[in-house]
């Protein structure tokens, strides 16, 4: 009798501007092997890395399914074939796939992970470890894809939220997705807290649907089964879908930022959070763009809040000395700037005094006293009365001392929402009854 082989299978870039999806071959993987009476033994894990790479496609997404077969080589070649099939190489598209036979993952994957999540890591870097790891690996193009096939193997979860992703029918590809705005609002309104970023209630803008010819439907994000099968059933559209599929993922949780950005590891792409005082004023441009610069462990940084996120109000009142801790992604250096911080959250810290100085006052006149000369004091014109130095005013914050990021409509992927603050999600029990997963047969 044939020994059971636990296989972990990692794939990223088969999809390109112009079409496709890594999750959708996933799904098409899924179904293919459920139907072979394949034994599932984790949800299939979308895992967002690094959203700053200047090549990646929409959100920088790979995904890796953990299986049990007795025909390892068998299950092998037909995904292998299925990446073929569904990867928009013609476009642009660079598929890599990574096989790894075991039931536990080593500290050099999960290193490797941790690093493509907040880091640029070249793709020879990833055949460097597939080589060395004696990865099976199968990539086409320049197999920039390699990175996260490895990376999705690798990700140790700390958090998770779910995304049901559904998807249409092949004569709907690259079609107007119409869904009623109000049942995408109700829905919100219904599943809270346990949904997330699925309408943007002041631009009354629906969130859950992408815009590109990819044949993705909507996508629900939130942190647990039932909630994310609920929200399905108040959608309402007159498109008949093809199906869903449930994802384990890290987006929501913000974790390429948990790694602290300094002198040394502040390179061009990079993710991270730096904590510091603010050293000048900051300066708003044409468009409402604030910059200003922080200064931590003696190294000054530049940052950049852009106005489509709405903290750069909050950034615009800051002044010198507020301590801050902020987030983002490093752009490389250009004829006007250093490296600067395009910024993803401020959380402000402490808040200096605001203190501004004027001529003192002349109680008996009512009047301010008028200067003597450098050095000289201050008199009051009118009654003669004299004083030796200005007097200070402390003007009110307009910003308080909290985390502050961006509107619902400038969340990326991995951008954890303000509902998930504070939250952990470590409990999602895997259902083997394929719950997560439905063709329709329609």
């Amino acid at each position: 009798m044939k020994k059971e082989t636990i296989l972990n299978i990692g794939f990223d870039d088969t999809d390109s501007p112009k079409g496709m999806c890594t999750t959708f071959l996933a799904y098409k993987i899924v179904d293919l092997l459920q139907k072979q009476k394949t034994e599932f033994l984790d949800f299939p894990r979308l895992i967002r890395f690094n959203p700053n790479i200047p090549w990646k496609t929409r959100g920088n997404g790979a995904v890796s399914i953990k299986i049990k077969t007795k025909n390892p080589s068998n299950v092998k070649q037909q995904v292998k074939n299925l990446v073929s099939k569904y990867s928009d190489v013609k476009n642009g598209a660079n598929p890599g796939l990574v096989f790894f036979e075991s039931d536990s993952i080593p500290s050099d994957f999960i290193d490797f992970s941790n690093l493509a999540l907040w880091r640029l890591i070249n793709r020879n870097n990833a055949k460097k470890f597939a080589k060395k790891n004696n990865l099976e690996f199968f990539y086409k193009g320049n197999g920039q894809g390699l990175v996260g096939a490895i990376g999705a193997i690798g990700y140790d979860f700390h958090d998770h939220t779910l995304e049901l992703l559904s998807y249409r029918k092949k004569s709907k590809f690259g079609k107007e997705r119409k869904i009623s705005s109000n049942s995408v609002k109700v829905m919100q309104e219904k599943t809270f807290p346990n949904t997330f970023n699925s309408f943007d209630t002041k631009k009354g803008r629906i969130l859950i649907t992408p815009h590109g010819p990819d044949p993705v439907f909507y996508g629900v994000r939130g942190e647990n089964v039932d909630s994310l099968l609920y929200a399905t059933k108040i959608l309402k559209s007159e498109e008949k879908l093809d199906g869903y599929m449930i994802f384990k993922s890290n987006q929501g949780t913000g974790d390429h930022l948990k790694n602290e950005l300094n002198f040394e590891n502040m390179l061009p792409y990079a993710s991270g959070k730096i904590t510091g005082m603010v050293s000048n004023t900051p300066k708003i441009v044409k468009g409402g763009h604030v910059f200003f610069k922080i200064n931590s462990n003696n190294h000054e940084f530049w940052c950049a809040v852009y106005k489509e996120t709405g903290i750069n109000t909050v950034a615009s009142h800051l002044i010198k000395g507020d301590k801050i801790c902020v987030g983002g992604g490093v752009r490389k250096a250009s004829k006007n700037f250093p490296r600067i911080i395009n910024l993803e959250f401020v959380e402000i810290i402490h808040l200096e005094k605001n203190l501004s100085t004027s001529n003192p006052f002349c109680k008996k006149c009512n009047k301010k006293m008028k200067s003597k000369g450098k050095n000289q004091g201050f008199q009051c014109i009118r009654c003669g009365k004299k004083a030796t130095s200005k007097t200070s005013n402390e003007i009110s914050r307009k910003i308080k001392k909290q985390l502050y990021v961006p509107k619902i409509s400038a969340h990326r992927h991995l951008t954890r929402p303000l509902q998930r603050v504070g939250i952990i999600n470590k409990s999602t029990k895997f259902d083997k009854s394929l719950l997560w997963f439905c063709v329709y047969r329609n």
